[in-house]
């Protein structure tokens, strides 16, 4: 099959945030004949080349186990399920490894795809599927994407629970979270160039115990002890 002259037939399994912008972005190039349907309609599924399961990670299995044999080249999008969790010949694995929020629009030039095969024509027809969304290729094995979805939850979601935790901090004073806007945007944008460990600044890397102490005077009880262990987490580096 050349499947860079023929458009690419892509069955498109789940109703969840990755599902939907997946499907947006599937939709927007000629090359992709899409059929989107939900986890709970798979009893007569049409012939497809990728038949692509995004749903909860502990969906996938049971999902893959009633996709019949005839569908193609089947994948999941999920960062921390193994390749072998679809238990065809012809599996694979097509995590975008991005943060997707109902209503948020995604450039997807911006996401890069971690990709596993089981053969390499596959691999090539998923490089494909990401070429035409305009994404990024990454060839990365199960064991490799499991770490990679670990260090993107250190930093996405518990980043962004320090967000929130600022943001009651201001809160609580009548202060308006966008005063920190510019010192969030500038302490991404610098690690673009410099390491995290480079670019760490503020007390605990200064080791400035009054200034600790001022800190820790004003939080409650759970907040100290979090404040606590990252100061010393910062400081064992």
């Amino acid at each position: 099959m050349n499947i860079f002259a023929i458009m690419i037939k892509v069955l498109l399994i789940g109703n969840g945030n990755v599902a939907s912008h997946l499907a947006t972005a599937f939709s927007k190039t000629n090359e992709i004949a899409l059929t989107h349907i939900g986890s709970r309609q798979l009893d007569s599924l049409p012939i497809s080349d990728v038949s692509l399961i995004a749903v909860s990670d502990d969906a996938v299995e049971v999902v893959a186990n009633q996709i019949t044999k005839n569908q193609g080249l089947v994948v999941h999008t999920s960062g921390s399920v193994n390749l072998d969790a679809i238990k065809m010949k012809r599996n694979g694995v097509f995590y975008p490894l991005q943060s997707f929020t109902k209503g948020k629009e995604i450039d997807f030039t911006q996401v890069p795809f971690c990709l596993e095969a089981s053969n390499e024509s596959d691999l090539i027809l998923l490089k494909k599927l990401v070429e035409l969304i305009h994404g990024k290729s990454y060839i990365i094995s199960s064991l490799q994407r499991k770490k990679i979805h670990l260090a993107a939850v250190f930093a996405n979601n518990f980043a962004n629970h320090m967000y929130k935790l600022a943001n009651d901090i201001c809160d609580q004073e009548q202060i308006p979270f966008e005063i920190l806007h510019p010192l969030i945007l500038e302490t991404a944008k610098k690690i673009e160039t410099l390491s995290p460990k480079a670019s760490q600044t503020g007390p605990a890397i200064r080791k400035d115990q009054k200034t600790i102490e001022k800190h820790l005077s004003q939080l409650t009880k759970a907040q100290q002890e979090l404040y606590s262990l990252i100061t010393k987490s910062i400081q064992s580096q």
